[in-house]
């Protein structure tokens, strides 16, 4: 049973969100401020953390900052609808997604769901070099365990989130190739890019600071404007 820590100050709407959950069969902690989100979080393993961004004592955005210190697990932001900043920052610091406030409990199982389908291991497709017997998946100096869904790139152990995991594995399997952001986002989150939609964007700039410049002071993922991204190989 997949297992959710739900962070929102609205004692009303996080019990009505609690026992939907738990009729869809999900296994529900409830806390109501970011301190306790955080520490809470850390704590205990849970398959994902939602996660309000307007709350006492400690905001959201720090909330997931100390998270993202000791933490993968991924996380849903409940943001106010309109609010684009939170979200990018949000975003930038790691958070996989974010559903608008008020939202529908049916939505937020959805997104919830889509998550977890994508930060859970799967078995890779056809990739640019495959290694025989491990689920492996290697692109010029970047190696991919899908299995494990732990990165390494040059060598070194590549921290990310599960969501960047996915964007760059979607680059890795087709390196050298320009990918469009339309695609990234069918393989990547299971639906079409919605019209001023920056998750991609923000996630992408992310990896590239992980993966820093490549010797000519280039980044090792290229874009193309208002067409894609393409990861280099060497």
């Amino acid at each position: 049973m997949n297992k959710v820590l739900l962070v929102d100050d609205d004692v009303e709407l996080t019990a009505m969100l609690s026992q939907y959950l738990v009729r869809e069969g999900f296994e529900v902690h409830a806390v109501h401020d970011g301190e306790a989100g955080a520490a809470e979080a850390t704590r205990q393993p849970y398959s994902i953390v939602v996660l309000d961004i307007m709350m006492p004592r400690l905001s959201g955005i720090e909330a997931l900052r100390r998270i993202r210190t000791s933490s993968r697990v991924p996380v849903l932001m409940l943001t106010a609808r309109g609010d684009n900043i939170d979200r990018i920052v949000g975003l930038d610091m790691g958070a996989d997604d974010y559903v608008p406030k008020p939202c529908t409990p049916g939505e937020l199982v959805a997104r919830i769901r889509a998550i977890l389908r994508r930060t859970e291991g799967r078995e890779p497709a056809a990739s640019p070099t495959a290694v025989r017997g491990a689920r492996l998946l290697q692109a010029g100096p970047l190696t991919l365990s899908t299995g494990s869904r732990t990165a390494a790139w040059q060598g070194r152990p590549l921290e990310l989130t599960g969501t960047e995991f996915m964007l760059l594995e979607v680059l890795a399997r087709q390196a050298g190739q320009l990918v469009s952001k339309q695609d990234i986002s069918q393989q990547a989150f299971g639906q079409p890019l919605a019209r001023f939609d920056r998750r991609i964007d923000v996630h992408i700039s992310s990896i590239r600071q992980k993966l820093g410049l490549r010797v000519d002071g280039q980044s090792w993922i290229q874009s193309v404007r208002g067409r894609g991204y393409q990861l280099l190989l060497d």
